[in-house]
């Protein structure tokens, strides 16, 4: 359970930063990041040098959105067994 928060924890402030360089995009000398997860909760945000490029943070929106998508049913798992535990408990 643990590394699936931490990864759902990493995506969120990847969606975050990617979020924040999007609504930044006409903010005159705004320099965008590449951010690239490092770990299961760690994030790697590097300055590009470079404007905000919609292109590129829409394509990360997408690889943020299937991490999400990839961990939700894990975490569905989890939910079902700590029911069923507690069902047997009571």
């Amino acid at each position: 359970m643990t590394h699936t928060i931490g990864a759902l924890l990493t995506h969120t402030r990847w969606m975050g930063q990617n979020a924040y360089d999007v609504a930044n995009v006409n903010t005159p000398n705004h320099i965008a990041t590449r951010d690239v997860p490092t770990g299961s909760d760690t994030l790697s945000s590097v300055p590009t040098g470079r404007p905000t490029d919609l292109t590129d943070k829409l394509v990360e929106q997408i690889v943020i959105s299937d991490g999400f998508e990839a961990q939700a049913p894990v975490v569905r798992t989890e939910d079902e067994m700590l029911g069923t535990l507690l069902d047997l408990k009571g």
